[in-house]
């Protein structure tokens, strides 16, 4: 199989994707997304030949645009343009999650600081304010108070990418110390780990540690009904433990990265993500209609 693999940056998660297709003898052909040019009318000759597209970009907006581009000209890619316009957009996963019925925070969302505000107290202290757009924990605000609400929502207002004028508002969900990160390939989880902080944001980009964490029936279920949600694919499915065995999804991300992941269980997590690309993923890009279990797709005792 040839395998092009989109990047603005090669992180440690592209080398242990590189390294894992070719011992496979898969060809691979790397793409710097940062030097090409996609033309409306002609499909990209960087991605010409190539049996399926792995999108690995760094950049929302890249990822959000190339994969339209190859889809309008028939070049297979992971994730699809549909489920990375759904995971981009915070209002638009969340709706997705809604429609669902899965359970995930209250949210609302505004459009001047003055409705904004009236969501913010009707949530009452805290609640939570995210950009719609944004990874790894950047530019999130627990809202204490209402004179901390007003600074905030103040200063969005100034700030000038239309995004900011948007006020994606959130009920603060108290978890015990930590999140749940799973990785999923069409809803069949990977392997997950738990993010413990004592920061009420924990993003193991901010330093959370990582440690193994064994999925329950309950758990498993939110997983696949979550990636079914918003269109399926590898993706990383976030998830906080309300109490009495149950959980929230607050989150499905497309381009999730796995570093610390794949540092925190005995699982090889690289291994099992080409497994499923040969195994599940057909030359057209589509995923094989195979029943999901919602078994571990490595050994699930090791995570």
């Amino acid at each position: 199989m040839k395998v092009g693999l989109l990047y603005s940056r090669i992180r440690q998660d592209e080398k242990l994707l590189l390294s894992e297709l070719r011992s496979r003898g898969h060809e691979v052909k790397k793409i710097d997304i940062r030097d090409e040019q996609f033309d409306i009318a002609d499909p990209p000759t960087a991605v010409s030949n190539v049996d399926v597209v792995f999108d690995r970009c760094l950049a929302t907006s890249r990822s959000y645009y190339t994969t339209q581009f190859l889809e309008a000209h028939d070049i297979p890619v992971i994730n699809s343009a549909e489920t990375a316009d759904v995971c981009a957009d915070k209002v638009k996963n969340s709706l997705a999650l809604q429609s669902a019925g899965i359970p995930t925070p209250r949210t609302e969302v505004s459009f001047t600081t003055d409705s904004a505000m009236e969501s913010i107290e009707r949530f009452g202290y805290p609640c939570v304010l995210k950009p719609v757009i944004g990874s790894w924990g950047r530019l999130m605000a627990k809202i204490e108070s209402r004179s901390a609400a007003e600074a905030i929502l103040e200063h969005k207002s100034t700030l000038g990418n239309y995004e900011h004028k948007v006020f994606y508002i959130q009920e603060f969900v108290p978890k015990p110390g930590r999140d749940i990160r799973v990785l999923a390939a069409d809803g069949k989880p990977i392997a997950a780990m738990t993010r413990a902080a004592d920061h009420w944001l924990t993003n193991a980009a901010k330093g959370a540690e990582a440690s193994s964490f064994s999925l329950d029936d309950r758990a498993r279920k939110l997983v696949a009904d979550a990636s079914a949600a918003v269109g399926g694919g590898l993706l990383g499915v976030d998830l906080m433990e309300t109490g009495n065995g149950d959980y929230t999804v607050h989150e499905v991300n497309h381009t999730v990265e796995f570093k610390a992941l794949n540092s925190a269980v005995n699982t090889d997590v690289p291994g099992e993500v080409i497994d499923w690309l040969e195994t599940d993923v057909d030359t057209s890009g589509n995923t094989t209609n195979r029943e999901n279990t919602g078994e571990m797709i490595g050994d699930a005792e090791a995570t």
